[in-house]
């Protein structure tokens, strides 16, 4: 079987590095010259809207996929017309308008932050009078790792801000005073059956994710798994899908989805039974699905900018690199470690370890 992923980056060539165990080749549209996926299969350089070499991409696999939610909803489904594509086009359509997300789980009962829907400087405003300070205002499309978005916290602070944001639709949110940021990676099968991953607790730092580690029974993993099974079938959704949540009050308020693998999953790779890699690749081929089950206490740390010294991050037991052979750059995802260890103590003191290895 042969794969199309729209996109080149690191999810794409965990992507390939979990398929091709299975047998599957993969062949990534990407315009850059340099995407990181391109040496684990064919790379078709070009733009997400090129037509001509999205027909020639759908005329040489079985099926498609996507890497990230910044490709247009159009570009699924203009593919569809010609070869399978998961997840589908009105789902990626929702969940990278947050607007449309929002507005989703407020339909399907899911708590949310107070929201608004901000076209001007004067909707801002008004957005601002009623929903209060501090508030958090993003565009509504193609933000992610702490761009496009800025926190309002006094009258000086929203003055000229739609237009410091581009003049784009926005969306203004209410501020959560959250006591953790938690995640739930789930894997829904073409005929409908769903597993879930443990709930993961999450750490950032200027917007992007630096820490992720996976829960011992959380108390609020059936809460989470039944909200994400509600937007799932509402979107009767096909492959990985993650759920970011504030935790508030001994409950949970979305965040917001991501129709795909995730950074948060990262640790499934060495940490569970199957991988978030594999059950996205099994999802979409009509596989049966793996287990979700972990393998010890597990843990990943991101390396933005630059990756440690390779020989100084594997001497560390139980600790696995992931270098995605991406050019180092200030702000940049450019490799991962992911710690698996016997209990949380030792979890605890391995991921210590690691990050005195971040900046030396």
């Amino acid at each position: 079987m042969k794969i199309g992923v729209i996109g080149g980056g690191q999810l794409g060539r965990m992507l390939a590095l979990a398929g091709t165990p299975l047998g599957m080749d993969f062949a990534f549209l990407d315009p850059a010259a340099d995407a990181c996926a391109a040496r684990l299969g064919e790379h078709l350089r070009a733009d997400y809207d090129d037509q001509e070499h999205l027909r020639r991409l759908a005329d040489q696999v079985d099926l498609v996929t996507f890497e990230f939610e910044s490709v247009p909803a159009e570009t699924v489904a203009f593919l569809s017309q010609f070869v399978p594509v998961y997840p589908s086009a009105e789902a990626l359509r929702i969940a990278r308008d947050r607007l449309f997300e929002k507005s989703m789980f407020r339909d399907l009962g899911i708590p949310t932050p107070a929201f608004a829907d901000i076209q001007s400087q004067a909707d801002l405003e008004a957005a601002v009078a009623s929903i209060g300070l501090p508030a958090v205002l993003k565009t509504r499309t193609l933000g992610y790792d702490g761009k496009g978005q800025k926190v309002l916290r006094s009258a000086e602070d929203v003055a000229g801000t739609f237009a410091e944001l581009g003049s784009v639709p926005c969306l203004l949110e209410g501020f959560v005073p959250f006591s953790g940021e938690v995640s739930l990676i789930a894997v829904r099968a073409r005929d409908g059956q769903t597993r879930f991953y443990p709930l993961v607790h999450n750490t950032h730092e200027s917007g992007i994710l630096r820490l992720s580690v996976a829960s011992q029974a959380h108390p609020l993993q059936a809460l989470a798994e039944d909200y994400v099974a509600r937007v799932l079938e509402r979107l009767d959704y096909v492959g990985v899908m993650a759920f970011e949540f504030f935790e508030v009050d001994g409950g949970l308020k979305a965040n917001e989805i991501a129709p795909r693998v995730h950074n948060s999953g990262h640790w499934t790779i060495e940490g569970a039974e199957c991988s978030q890699f594999e059950n996205h690749l099994r999802a979409v081929a009509g596989l049966p699905l793996g287990s979700t089950a972990k393998v010890g206490e597990s843990a990943m740390l991101n390396f933005i900018g630059e990756v440690p010294a390779a020989e100084k991050v594997i001497a560390i037991d139980g600790c696995h690199l992931h270098d995605y052979g991406k050019a180092f750059k200030a702000g940049r995802k450019v490799g991962h470690a992911t710690l698996r260890c016997v209990d949380l103590p030792t979890l605890r003191a391995r991921i210590d370890e690691v990050e005195t290895l971040i900046g030396n």
